[in-house]
């Protein structure tokens, strides 16, 4: 009776494929964490430019009030209005003539990569300077509301409320 090969189990059938999940997987791992490290880097950029205009936006705040109002420096309450590990390396700058007070705050944009530099972000902001003309600024004088005691009378009269003035 002649004897029949059998093949051995590793070649029959579907036990052949076995792990080639794990191999496609394991080329694909590297792409997937490129891709993971961009979209955290892209996250870190955006941040890093929010906290700049933050800072601006306080420095400016702060500068436009009088200098008897201010209670601390407008450099130090932009980096106050920052991220500590942001704003202890940032550089805010602050310029005021006439009736306005621009500030600058350029911060580092961090980066995962060692030795990779991704520059900085820089927003500037502009407030209206107090006791300078400041209500011209804004665009007039004193505003009063209708009907404040003091406040001119309206052009037409309302016989009823939510009639049209006449």
């Amino acid at each position: 009776m002649p004897t029949t090969r059998t093949k051995p189990s590793r070649l029959r059938g579907r036990g052949r494929d076995r792990g080639q999940v794990s191999i496609e997987f394991l080329g694909f791992l590297p792409i997937l964490l490129v891709v993971a490290l961009a979209v955290i880097q892209l996250g870190l950029g955006a941040y890093a430019v929010q906290q700049a205009g933050t800072g601006a936006r306080a420095a400016a705040r702060t500068a436009s009030m009088d200098e008897a109002d201010r209670t601390v420096d407008p450099q130090a309450a932009g980096r106050a209005a920052m991220s500590g590990w942001l704003g202890d390396e940032a550089t805010i700058s602050v310029s005021g003539g006439g009736t306005s007070v621009h500030a600058t705050a350029t911060v580092r944009i961090p980066s995962l990569i060692p030795g990779v530099d991704f520059g900085s972000a820089r927003r500037s902001a502009t407030m209206p300077a107090a006791g300078k003309g400041s209500a011209d600024a804004l665009g007039g004088g004193q505003r009063t509301y209708e009907g404040a005691p003091g406040a001119p009378e309206a052009t037409g009269a309302r016989e009823t409320p939510g009639a049209p003035l006449r």
